[in-house]
């Protein structure tokens, strides 16, 4: 009834796996006829209507094609003669468009003009003529695939088999069978499955940095001394010796002079910077997120670490290598002169257990405080493996000495514990001697940082027209060093062998 009052006027019919060869259909599966208010494609209408009752048959003078299984050639079909149709049972509803339903798609088509005619038959030619590979140059004939609708010219070729709901429910159903559900769908010639699935979303928008523990590298910067110049000079007069005492005096007797040396030493400041490029196509391209800004946030965290390490350390390259952070410039704590510097060995067998080495480290740290001269509780920077084997020690009856960090630092008589991944597994000869850095007692606020003005950090940007590259530079030039005698202390285990 909907149909004949013309509320439903379209007719969606689905057919996949269509096979053809010239004008000729060789095959085709329909999949779904259904009756929709509006058609996908703007052809697809119903122009006429007959219903079926009681076994009466209605006979149209409309043209159709049957599919019976043989070839079917898609050729131009004649006219049939008007025949007289059959009286309607009682209860058949007369078509709702009676002029409409007296045409023919004849009639309806010779009512075109001539140029009107010319545009059917080329998009009929066009929706028929099956697509040539240029690719292929086999002789063989093959069956092409009719992959393009006649009334979507505006669309896309389609590329491949579309997938019905009927095809989805059978991949759905077997995807336990086959073990996932792109395993089905192949099974049941569906490619490119993966299409159907969502796209992939970042969760960590800009990307996040794979690096060390940066944690240690805030506590130093923040804790060393700063000055607005850069050239340092450190005067010292060792009173210390025997000459330099005061001296008793008798009757008669000369007076001495007192006697003790003056030590000094000047630091003079080296550049270090870090530089990297990106391509402005890259720049442009990159939406999701400030690329400049995460590029250059990366470049002062890498310049803080190097200039921590180098200040506690060292930054660890050969001195023949061009990148060298000069040690007569910015000062490494661990091997500067022992007039700064207080060198603790902690002797160490090479079968000695865990337990063992914590309980000299301790000892060892607790021992070599008497010559401490700097400002201050001092840190303690060391090793995760150094600080875990102190806190993993038991007393006789199986209890840990130490539960908490804070119980330790107290033990050791330092104020803090930081551990410093940089240090781990760092060595030098000495006379020798094979050392192996265990930790460094300090109190920062003796080693110096100078920089003169326009030497603090800074970033440059600069264009490169011939490459088209943005490059981008952060550097600082400065000098580092203790500026008080005996105001750290390097634990270092040597063999005891």
């Amino acid at each position: 009834m909907l149909v004949e009052h013309g509320d439903v006027a379209g007719l969606s019919i689905y057919a996949n796996q269509l096979k053809q060869q010239g004008g000729d259909v060789l095959h085709g599966a329909i999949r779904e006829v259904s009756l929709v208010l509006a058609g996908a494609n703007p052809g697809a209408f119903i122009d006429s209507v007959i219903r079926h009752s009681d076994g009466s048959e209605t006979e149209s003078e409309e043209e159709a094609v049957i599919y019976t299984g043989e070839n079917i050639s898609l050729s131009h079909a004649e006219t049939p003669a008007k025949k007289e149709e059959a009286p309607p049972a009682k209860e058949e509803a007369a078509p709702v468009k009676k002029e409409e339903e007296e045409e023919t798609l004849q009639d309806v088509f010779d009512t075109l003009s001539e140029k009107q005619k010319n545009v059917v038959y080329a998009m009929l030619a066009q929706a028929i003529t099956p697509q040539e590979d240029p690719e292929n140059d086999n002789d063989e004939e093959e069956e092409p695939t009719m992959k393009q609708n006649v009334f979507e010219q505006d669309q896309e070729v389609l590329q491949g088999n579309a997938i019905s709901h009927d095809d989805m429910k059978k991949v759905i159903s077997d995807a336990k069978r086959h073990g996932s559900l792109k395993e089905s769908a192949l099974a049941h010639g569906i490619e490119n499955i993966d299409y159907l699935f969502p796209e992939a979303q970042t969760l960590n928008t800009p990307p996040a940095f794979i690096q060390r523990d940066m944690g240690w590298v805030s506590e130093v910067m923040q804790s060393v001394h700063h000055t607005p110049f850069s050239r340092i000079k450190s005067q010292f007069a060792d009173i210390t010796e025997d000459d330099a005492r005061a001296k008793g005096y008798m009757k008669g007797n000369l007076k001495k002079e007192e006697v003790f040396s003056l030590l000094k030493r000047t630091t003079t400041p080296q550049t270090v910077y870090k530089k990297q490029k990106l391509d402005r196509d890259d720049v442009i391209d990159i939406t999701d997120f400030d690329v400049v800004a995460w590029l250059k946030s990366e470049m002062r965290v890498m310049l803080n670490e190097e200039l921590a390490r180098a200040f506690l350390i060292g930054d660890g390259r050969l001195p023949s290598s061009d990148d060298k952070i000069s040690e007569t410039n910015i000062r490494p704590i661990w091997k500067d002169e022992a007039l700064y510097t207080i060198q603790a060995t902690i002797p160490i067998e090479g079968d000695a257990t865990d337990d063992v080495k914590a309980r000299a480290f301790i000892r060892t740290c607790v021992k070599s405080r008497k010559d401490y001269k700097g400002s201050g509780n001092p840190v303690l920077y060391t090793t995760e493996d150094d600080l875990t084997n102190c806190l993993l020690m038991e007393d006789q009856l199986g209890r840990v000495i130490y539960d908490s960090e804070d119980k330790l630092a107290t033990a050791m008589r330092v104020r803090k514990i930081i551990t410093v991944p940089a240090m781990e597994n760092q060595t030098r000869e000495v006379e020798g001697e094979t050392r192996t850095l265990a930790g460094i007692i300090v109190n920062l606020s003796d080693y110096n940082v100078g920089a003169d003005k326009g030497g603090a950090v800074n970033m440059f940007d600069d264009f490169d027209i011939d490459y088209n590259a943005q490059k981008y530079l952060i550097e600082t030039r400065c000098s580092g060093a203790l500026i008080k005698p005996y105001s750290a202390i390097a634990l270092e285990y040597v063999d005891a062998d």
